[in-house]
């Protein structure tokens, strides 16, 4: 476990949480009791969601086959429209209502409101409506965890021709990590982080996880989950955590799960 490097008093730090979708149903009480105890330290925290499987199950009902370009999803107008109706009118509203159940307040925000998460096409010949984050609505978010919200946003996103775009969970929570500055942007998975030698590594840096998956060490569904970590520091982040959504993550001011930094060193 590795203890916590606080920030000064003056100023609330923030921690970014992305929940993928994949995951959302398995989230336990240890891992809302974690929320509850960062907040209780005085960590304002921010939620970033996906809803992949609640979509692509929509999808299926309606008969409407998902195509994927390089794991990022196809979106046309009528894909988004159903995409945006799970994640707020399902995925979203589920989340929001585990966080209140256990005495949290939370509140749920679609990342086109007020421009929360502003975006322009990332390729729409190929992909169609899929963004690429531009920036945030910072103000916004801070003046929903001033409050003692908890904000939980959906990847949806808006270009300035008020056109909304589907945009990659991981992508969003990076953006909006990035953009508050956060102190921390966690990851959360069904496992307790990266295994070397059937021990979770408390650290690592962007080489030496690079060099994991070359000699087959991380393989197999924790493939993405870490690739979508080393993307978010390829957008700018000087570390992340993958941490297990099926226990809890923080005890005792520590972290439990696997720190990822940009570089070696970067944590001494």
């Amino acid at each position: 476990m590795r203890a916590i490097e606080r920030k000064g008093a003056h100023k609330l730090s923030t921690i970014v949480i992305k929940c993928g979708g994949s995951v959302l149903n398995e989230l336990s009480s240890s891992f809302f009791d974690s929320i509850k105890e960062m907040k209780k330290k005085g960590y304002s925290v921010v939620l970033v969601h996906g809803g992949g499987p609640d979509i692509n199950d929509m999808l299926e009902k309606l008969n409407i086959m998902p195509e994927f370009v390089n794991g990022l999803r196809k979106t046309t107008k009528e894909t988004l429209q159903i995409a945006e109706m799970v994640l707020t009118g399902k995925t979203n509203r589920k989340l929001v209502e585990q966080l209140n159940d256990v005495g949290l307040k939370a509140i749920g925000l679609n990342g086109s409101d007020s421009n929360l998460i502003q975006a322009e096409y990332l390729d729409k010949a190929r992909l169609g409506y899929v963004g690429k984050v531009q920036s945030i609505n910072k103000d916004l978010i801070q003046l929903m965890v001033e409050s003692g919200h908890i904000p939980v946003i959906t990847p949806i996103a808006i270009n300035n021709q008020n056109v909304k775009l589907n945009v990659n969970a991981d992508y969003a929570a990076a953006a909006v990590a990035i953009g508050l500055e956060a102190e921390q942007c966690l990851f959360v998975t069904d496992v307790d982080g990266i295994l070397v030698n059937n021990q979770v590594k408390k650290e690592l840096n962007k080489r030496e996880v690079s060099e994991l998956i070359e000699n087959g060490t991380i393989y197999g569904g924790m493939i993405p989950k870490v690739e979508s970590a080393l993307s978010a520091i390829d957008m700018g982040l000087k570390s992340v955590m993958i941490v297990n959504g099926k226990k809890g993550f923080f005890e005792n001011d520590q972290w439990l799960g696997t720190q990822i930094c940009r570089k070696e060193g970067i944590l001494q």
